[in-house]
């Protein structure tokens, strides 16, 4: 009886929907950088290993940094 009442979590999926953030730069180029290197959505940033780490501030640096200014060539 007791698994009854446990509910199961549904699997997170990369699929962003206007529920979930759809507006939010960083939930986009977060599931985005999940999704590209085969890291489960919900995992937080900082249980990244080393070079993932690097990687994502890498990439935070340059999409979200600035966003919306014009870039010298």
């Amino acid at each position: 009886m007791a698994n009854e009442n446990k509910k199961e979590e549904p699997k997170v999926d990369n699929i962003i929907s206007d529920e979930t953030g759809a507006f939010d730069l960083r939930f986009i180029l977060w599931r985005h950088f999940c999704e590209q290197n085969n890291i489960p959505v919900d995992t937080l940033p900082s249980q990244l290993d080393g070079e993932q780490k690097d990687d994502w501030e890498e990439l935070k640096a340059n999409r979200l940094r600035g966003h919306g200014q014009k870039k010298d060539s």
